[in-house]
């Protein structure tokens, strides 16, 4: 009734009375259907039922469309040779989430008026061309043992816990949270690598993080549900608003209302992470304290992504199994300018509405940029403590006004208003990125292709052992 009240869309409502049921079961997954009590078999079924009862539910007969995607893709790994398998899935998965998207908003004209049956259909998109990839590099920890059967499969794409809003994880993973596995296989790993000197072998509780996380979404949702309404973006192009605001002002409104608007992806991300944690997914060991770690598959940090003092540093956090997915599949395999394929990629996967396109181009030139920035000029300010804070409230200052202004066509959708927002700003930032590259000098970050010989293989087994699946070095192993 509160979000009644607030006068949200009766399709979001239906999504967060979904979310909020799955949570309930994933309680009551974790305590009766205990790896211990039942077999992986009764698992995997009620999963994919639970899911699929949450997807007819919030999508209706559109629902179906996540059986085809993941048939489709299914069949294409059983027919199709190892060597061109994953090139195919690529192809055929987000083939068909493109067809779709187009069918939703240009042929239908569904808009933004109608659920987004996309939206879980980009998660099984992450899903289904991640194993591929996994299979196609060969024996490494978070390649799949074997090829998994059918439910297997529907399980890993249409589970209760990650049906609606994810997030993406490694089949591994969840094949190892299914049979009961994972505790064992983090204890092993903290004791191997010495995490911390008190390896627990008791099964750790999820209930603090997720209290902690439920604490995070009631007050994420109790910003946005105050703010969105009183910071629209669209006002940024009111020609009133244009004309009679000083500059100045119209940036810090612009950044405000960016601010406003964020906490409703933090309460989306951060309740599909508690989701996952109360089924108990997601444990990632022990902190150096001995406290158990749950984030495994966490989307966000939420810190990191105000106070970030880099383009590079905010999208690093926001988002991250999306850019995890984007850099295993893209960005670490394009021979030229991965950068721009990443982007470009980005933005096929999240619709074919013209402002996702307007946004992630800039971001190109904004990434281009800040790297050039950082590369040059940052040195000159690390020879004091005092020098590096002021570096960092300046490079602070400046990600925040280039993310609010890369990301308004994200917000506006159309070319008509995007254009009419960049018009009013002169284009200023694009301008300013396309000098700066042009400026100052960059080393090349071209990237060969991996080599598939058995020698490479050998050579980066025990790296991508450490790193391929445990998410944990998403900050230490990305590109600057």
């Amino acid at each position: 009734m509160l979000l009644r009240r607030c006068l949200l869309p009766s399709v979001q409502v239906n999504f967060v009375a979904c979310q909020l049921f799955a949570l309930l079961m994933a309680v009551w997954f974790r305590i009766y259907l205990h790896p211990s009590k039942t077999s992986p078999f009764i698992r995997h079924v009620v999963a994919t039922l639970l899911g699929l009862y949450l997807a007819l539910f919030c999508f209706g007969w559109y629902s179906v469309h996540f059986l085809v995607q993941s048939g489709l893709s299914y069949g294409v790994m059983i027919f199709a040779s190892l060597e061109h398998m994953h090139k195919y899935c690529f192809i055929v998965t987000l083939g068909y989430l493109i067809l779709c998207q187009i069918t939703r908003v240009y042929v239908f004209d569904y808009g933004m008026y109608s659920a987004d049956f996309t939206g879980p259909m980009m998660v099984i998109t992450q899903k289904i061309t991640s194993m591929a990839f996994e299979i196609r590099d060969g024996k490494t920890l978070s390649a799949p043992r074997r090829m998994p059967s059918l439910l297997e499969y529907l399980s890993y794409n249409c589970n209760f816990m990650g049906i609606l809003a994810g997030p993406t994880c490694s089949y591994n993973d969840y094949m190892a949270f299914i049979e009961g596995t994972s505790y064992q296989r983090r204890h092993q790993e903290n004791a191997n690598g010495k995490e911390n000197g008190k390896v627990k072998q008791s099964e750790p509780s999820p209930k603090h993080a997720v209290v902690s996380k439920l604490f995070t979404c009631a007050i994420s949702l109790a910003t946005y549900l105050s703010l969105y309404r009183l910071l629209p973006v669209h006002y940024s192009i009111d020609d009133h608003f244009v004309k009679s605001t000083p500059f100045y002002l119209q940036v810090v409104y612009l950044y405000l209302a960016m601010l406003a608007l964020r906490p409703k992806y933090y309460f989306v991300w951060t309740l599909a992470d508690a989701i996952n944690n109360a089924a108990g997914f997601g444990f990632n060991g022990y902190d150096t304290d001995g406290s158990p770690r749950w984030d495994l598959i966490s989307n966000l940090r939420i810190l990191d992504i105000e106070f970030a003092t880099s383009f590079k540093l905010f999208l690093d956090n926001w988002n991250i199994q999306t850019a995890q997915w984007l850099k295993r599949v893209c960005y670490e395999r394009c021979p030229v300018n991965p950068t721009a394929a990443t982007f470009l990629l980005s933005a096929m996967w999240h619709g074919v509405y013209p402002g996702y396109y307007l946004t992630f181009i800039t971001g190109i030139g904004m990434t281009m940029a800040a790297r050039a920035v950082r590369h040059n000029i940052r040195p000159y300010f690390l020879a004091s403590d005092l020098h590096k804070r002021v570096y960092d409230v300046i490079t602070w200052a400046c990600t925040q006004i280039a993310i609010s202004y890369t990301v308004v066509p994200f917000v506006l959708l159309a070319v008509g208003p995007s254009l009419k927002f960049y018009s009013s700003w002169y284009f200023c930032l694009h301008l300013l990125c396309l000098l700066v590259v042009l400026v100052l000098p960059v080393k090349s970050r071209r990237r060969q292709p991996k080599e598939d010989g058995p020698q490479k293989e050998a050579a980066q087994g025990e790296q991508r052992h450490l790193c391929s699946t445990d998410n944990n070095c998403n900050q230490r192993d990305k590109s600057t």
